[in-house]
């Protein structure tokens, strides 16, 4: 089984992610269960704004990314929090994700079908349900299945402060709710990969 962690921080590398940290909490819990992880830090690519999956025009990323989401029975998305809501980079991979919504498998079903996914959130002010919400909201929209409880997240809400890397309060929690949404995560494949979905009627 593969799982993919978008990582959608503002932050270029190799600059430190408080995002990726916490994201690689999860990713540690699914490689226990034999999952090969690959974490891909989107706002490294040259990923240009649309809503296709073919590129916008030369040089264009994504379809790379695609085909890793293709590729992967388990998807994580993670991604700070900046004025209460998922960041930017977020938004323009969910839009681009957008197309899946009309590409099927040789059996009729859309893409995303029979794939999962979880949501992982930092930030340093309140908002994390709501980014969660957001993102989830369009995983499902788009076809994935979301387990319940497939998320976690770190803040230190209300009011700005230190950043995840730089604070252990609250890591603890952080961390159990993380490898928690690792476990529900690979369940929930795991049983979608015995007993998948079919196409929905007509």
């Amino acid at each position: 089984m593969k799982a993919l962690v978008i990582n959608c921080t503002l932050k270029r590398s190799p600059n430190p992610s408080n995002t990726e940290a916490l994201a690689r909490v999860v990713a540690e819990r699914l490689e226990k269960d034999g999952v090969d992880v690959e974490i891909v830090r989107a706002v490294d690519l040259a990923i240009e704004p649309g809503v296709i999956s073919e590129p916008v025009r030369a040089g264009d990323a994504w379809p790379g990314v695609h085909d890793k989401l293709l590729d992967a029975e388990i998807l994580v998305m993670a991604s700070p929090t900046w004025l209460g809501r998922p960041s930017s980079v977020a938004q323009q991979v969910l839009e681009r994700m957008d197309a899946l919504m009309s590409e099927t498998d040789d059996e009729g079903r859309p893409v995303a079908y029979n794939r999962v996914a979880g949501v992982v959130v930092t930030g340093n002010e309140d908002g994390a349900h709501h980014v969660i919400s957001e993102i989830s909201g369009a995983l499902a929209d788009i076809g994935y299945t979301i387990p319940g409880q497939a998320w976690t997240y770190w803040h230190l809400g209300p009011s700005p402060g230190p950043d995840y890397l730089d604070d252990e309060q609250g890591r603890g929690w952080s961390h159990r709710t993380g490898r928690a949404m690792a476990a529900n995560l690979y369940g929930v494949a795991s049983a979608l990969a015995a007993r998948p979905l079919g196409a929905p009627p007509g």
